[in-house]
């Protein structure tokens, strides 16, 4: 499945995710093969339980898989050890999360910060970056806050930042707007775009919202765990529009 011609920055093929739970084998992903190109900003979509957050984490080298492969840059990631996958993490991928994810007791400048520990960046060059991530928010007048006293849409702003402090190859989003109302859900909604428009981030997100799924530029659909083509997607659109 490929949407144009550009360079493929994700690779999946055979992509197997199993767990054992009380001697029970129990299947979450089968057989998935998905491209996804540089650039590109895909959305995941599917019901509850079926394995659209699974191969996020999958795809961001959080969890790893029982069968196939996962190619990011040239890289199967599903090959690396404990600690190469951390490195390449930090060095690849930024995380975007629905309840934010943000250390109570630091600012929102610590906070976007934390990535930038891991690296050998001076502390003025740190700044820097993050003073550069959060005015790309529009949150340099509120990098000294606590996330108590920021609302639910800067505090995910916040968490956007963070995400995009280390220039990563890919952002991953699980629901980043499943905890906030139609108005600010919408004005995140509108920074990710910037994001995949302007910068030419390479976006995958996991939504249950057809109205975010809709920001991107192509719906992945899974169903227990299997990928629903394109095209019956492209078609299923088409009827709903209609």
């Amino acid at each position: 499945m490929t949407a144009n011609n550009e360079e493929v920055l994700i690779r999946i093929q055979q992509l197997g995710k199993s767990y054992e739970r009380g001697g029970q084998h129990i299947p979450v992903l089968e057989g998935v093969d998905l491209d996804v190109h540089a650039g590109e900003f895909v959305a995941l979509m599917g019901p509850s339980g079926s394995g659209k957050s699974t191969l996020l984490n999958l795809i961001a080298g959080i969890d790893k898989p029982t069968s196939g492969s996962i190619e990011i840059g040239g890289i199967d990631i599903a090959r690396l050890s404990e600690s190469e996958l951390a490195d390449w993490r930090a060095a690849n991928v930024g995380f975007i999360f629905q309840f934010y994810n943000l250390m109570p007791v630091l600012t929102a400048f610590e906070n976007v910060e934390l990535p930038l520990l891991l690296t050998r960046l001076s502390r003025s060059q740190r700044k820097a970056h993050v003073e550069a991530a959060l005015g790309m928010v529009r949150l340099t007048d509120r990098m000294d806050h606590y996330p108590n006293e920021l609302s639910g849409g800067q505090q995910q702003r916040v968490a956007i930042a963070r995400a995009l402090v280390t220039d990563p190859t890919l952002i991953v989003a699980d629901e980043p707007t499943g905890d906030l109302d139609r108005v600010t859900a919408g004005e995140v909604l509108d920074l990710l775009e910037e994001l995949h428009s302007e910068l030419g981030k390479t976006i995958v997100m996991v939504t249950h919202d057809p109205k975010a799924a809709m920001r991107a530029k192509r719906l992945v659909h899974l169903e227990k765990g299997v990928l629903v083509p394109d095209e019956v997607m492209d078609a299923a659109a088409h009827l709903t529009a209609h």
